[in-house]
This record gives C-alpha cells, structure tokens and sequence, in this order.
C-alpha cells in the first residue's frame, strides 16, 4: 500500500514536470520550423496544460480502468473550478473583466452540459468522442479566426514559454535541444501516467473504493496541480485574469479533447453514482464562477473561501460514501 501511494506520487511529479517539458520544446519546435505563434498558442499551449489528464486517461482506458479516466477529468474540472480558483482569490481578488471571458465562460458550460448529456446513455462509446472532439475543434477555429480578425484576442496567444539555450543565435543546438524536451517530456508523461494509473488502482483495491473514486480526488488533484500552481502564481504576480482563462481554458480541453480522445479509445461507462452527484457538482462548480463573469466583477476572499468550503465539503461526502461503500462490501465478502 505505501509502495502504491508513493508510486503514485511519484507518477504525478513526473506528470507536472514532464508536461512543462513537452510545452516548451514543442513550442520552441514550431517556432524553428517557421509555425504562426497564434497556431502555437491555440494548439501546443493550450494541450499542453491538459497533458497528464490526457495521457492519464488513454493510460487508465488501455489498462481496463476507464471510470478512472472518467473521474480524473470530472474531478479536475470540479478542482479547477473551485480550488484553482477558491485558493489564488484568498490571496487577491481575481478580475473578470478580461475581453471575451463570457463567452468562453458561456464555451465551458455548453461543454459541460454536452458532456452530461452524452454521458446519459450510461456509458461513452466512440461516436460520442467524435462528438467531443468535433466540438474541440470548432472551439479552436472559431477562436483562431477571432484571434487574426482582434490584435487584442491574439495578445492572449503570444505569451509562449522559451527554451532557453546558452546560444540562442545558434539554431541546431536550439533545435537538438527541443528535441530532446520533446523526446523526454512524452516519455516522462508515458512513465507518469503510468505510474499513477497503476498505483491508483492498487489503492482503489486495497481500500475497497472504487477506481471511479480515486480518480475524483487523488488523481484529480494531482492533474490539476499545474494549473494550480499556474494561478497562485499570477495572483502573487498581479495577474489575476490569467486565473479564470487559465481555468476556463482547461476545463474546455479536458471535456473535449481529453475525453474525447480517451473515448475514442476505448468506451467509458459511467456509473449511476456520477449522475446522483459527480456530474451535477461539476456543473454547479462552473455555474457558481458564471455570475462574477456575468457582471464583470470580481472573484474576492469570500467568494473564494465559499469555493473552497463548497471544495471541502464535496471532498468530504466521497471520502464518506467511499468508507461506506467499502464497509459495506467487506460485510458482504
């Protein structure tokens, strides 16, 4: 069990740090090969903070453990909402007057709602991932011809990470370099996955809980420990905007993109518990952000203590119903 757990932790260091790494060479890639930093913003970026869940999910599916691919994306976006943004507004208040937040503020909750209503059939099947994925790239489109037709829209973009070299003049070393950030993050994010996915499930064993449940909590969390540390960050910083579309953003990715892939994959079957709470907390987590984008306001210390006492208390009734599932499967054994 100790071995699981650090296992574990293990795997989702390597997940956070490998992915840091993939954005950067893949990023620096495009740049030597002559790619429109806006097409590098909208596609390299923007899957790279979206990274381990994705590559946790294919992982979780070709290891016969879907619903943990299923509770990894549901939980990240219920932390996403409420803990990414709940910690970074105790810190500053988070500003929500950035241009075009509402309407992808209005993108994630039709992504949410999609998402659930798919998700009604009882179980994900390949057409349903099309679906996704379809709906992922029309949200790129749409955000590509926006940002080319509104130098302010494309501002947002620009902001890429760099490779630092020790000389930059010199291309091949740059380019042998971002080679191997490349090569070494999609391994690191490979082994991660791994580890994590293979550690959640032994510990979802020993203590009797579902993968379902791991995959909500444990590796939720640690999937969404980037975006994290990314918001606190900028509120130190000032940069309080960046949180929300940080969120927004990645809340986007995981239902389309991650899900969509993982699905395509492999089908996800949803247990009836998601629908008895799981789905309908992450849509009122995205739908408890919605009024402070609605009138422009202001994410301040006590929106974001209430985010994450509503944070805690979710977190308290899995670990609650898990130690009652558990119980009561050791009763019947």
């Amino acid at each position: 069990m100790l071995f699981a757990l650090l296992q574990a932790i293990i795997g989702l260091g390597l997940l956070v740090i490998a992915g840091d790494y993939l954005v950067k060479g893949a990023v620096a890639l495009a740049e030597t090969f002559g790619l429109p930093p806006l097409l590098i913003g909208l596609t390299i970026v923007a899957f790279g903070t979206s990274a381990p869940e994705f590559f946790v999910g294919i992982d979780a599916v070709l290891r016969g453990a879907p619903t943990l691919a299923l509770g990894n994306v549901v939980g990240s976006n219920i932390a996403n909402s409420l803990l990414v943004l709940g910690l970074p507004a105790l810190i500053a208040p988070l500003a929500c007057s950035a241009p075009r937040l509402n309407r992808n503020m209005a993108i994630m909750l039709g992504a949410t709602i999609l998402f659930i209503a798919l998700s009604a059939g009882g179980a994900l099947v390949f057409y349903e991932g099309l679906i996704l994925f379809a709906g992922l790239a029309g949200y790129l489109v749409y955000s590509g011809l926006r940002a080319r037709s509104n130098p302010a829209v494309a501002a947002e973009f620009l902001d890429l990470p760099e490779v630092e070299t020790d000389d930059a003049a010199n291309p091949r070393k740059k380019l042998l370099k971002s080679l191997l950030f490349v090569i070494g993050g999609c391994a690191g994010l490979v082994i991660g996955a791994d580890l994590l996915v293979s550690g959640s499930v032994f510990i979802a064993t020993s203590l009797g809980v579902s993968e379902a449940i791991i995959g909500l909590t444990l590796v939720a969390l640690g999937t969404s420990l980037p975006e994290l540390a990314t918001s606190i960050m900028a509120a130190f910083r000032g940069h309080c905007d960046v949180a929300l579309g940080n969120v927004i953003g990645s809340n986007i990715f995981n239902l389309l993109g991650v899900m969509g892939v993982t699905v395509m994959v492999g089908s996800v079957p949803v247990p009836d518990s998601f629908f008895e709470v799981d789905l309908w907390v992450m849509l009122a987590a995205s739908l408890a952000v919605f009024p402070f984008t609605l009138r422009r306001g202001s994410v301040g210390r006590v929106a974001g203590l209430f985010l994450l006492l509503f944070y805690g208390a979710y977190i308290g009734w899995i670990a609650y119903n898990g130690m009652h599932m558990a119980n009561v499967a050791a009763q019947l054994s």
